[in-house]
């Protein structure tokens, strides 16, 4: 299965959290495996913004303040149903490009080397406060998930805005950006089973458990 997401997501961080749990638990875990695919919810965002978040968002998206703090209230209160502490006031906002890199790097190892990346990604931005465009912090995460510290640092001095040159991690994250289109997705978390299903958002965990079985059943009826 392939889950699309994108690093400065909140709705991922919580999404993919919940069908981790979901998978953990599933009697065919071992069977199913999970390519994480790259998406960029603004990529003309630069290396690094100068405001906070709630700054960008209500620039963006032409909304005021007040109601921007209110879906933060609404985001919170999701992550906290799943034992997640966001914290909007510290986080940084930056392009995600670079992070992505590192999760294709650590991809290249294994998965779970990669899941392991985007969930301290995912940590870095929404909990820490630190820049997901940072090099050394790129660098401290792809070594901590099992990556030498060559590999590491290849990647987080990649390219720190979306390219149409570059090297194979980029080349790989512009095939992800190319298979989202195809399927038509313009939102994540977005998860696909088997090619076939689609479901989308940080579902609440039974239906993830139902996509689970239902995909499996239909794969193996025995």
């Amino acid at each position: 299965m392939e889950i699309f997401s994108d690093v400065a997501c909140p709705w991922c961080y919580i999404g993919l959290t919940r069908f981790g749990r979901v998978l953990d638990a599933f009697e065919h875990r071992d069977d199913v495996e999970v390519a994480l695919r790259s998406f960029q919810l603004d990529p003309t965002l630069p290396e690094r913004y100068d405001g906070t978040e709630a700054d960008y968002l209500a620039a963006s998206k032409g909304l005021p303040e007040n109601r921007v703090r209110g879906m933060f209230a609404m985001v919170e209160q999701a992550a906290a149903s799943e034992n997640l502490t966001l914290d909007f006031d510290r986080l940084q906002v930056a392009n995600t490009w670079r992070a992505h890199r590192l999760i294709h790097a650590a991809a290249d190892r294994d998965a779970s080397a990669a899941w392991a990346t985007k969930l301290a990604l995912l940590q870095a931005h929404f909990v820490d406060g630190e820049s997901i465009s940072d090099p050394e912090v790129l660098r401290r995460i792809g070594i901590a998930a099992g990556l030498t510290e060559d590999q590491a640092a290849a990647a987080a001095s990649g390219s720190a805005l979306p390219t149409t040159e570059g090297d194979g991690l980029d080349a790989e994250i512009r095939a992800d950006l190319e298979l989202a289109a195809a399927y038509g997705i313009t939102g994540v978390p977005f998860f696909v089973f088997d090619a076939k299903y689609g479901v989308s958002g940080a579902q609440p965990a039974e239906n993830f458990a139902q996509a689970l079985a239902q995909a499996w059943a239909e794969r193996d009826p025995a």
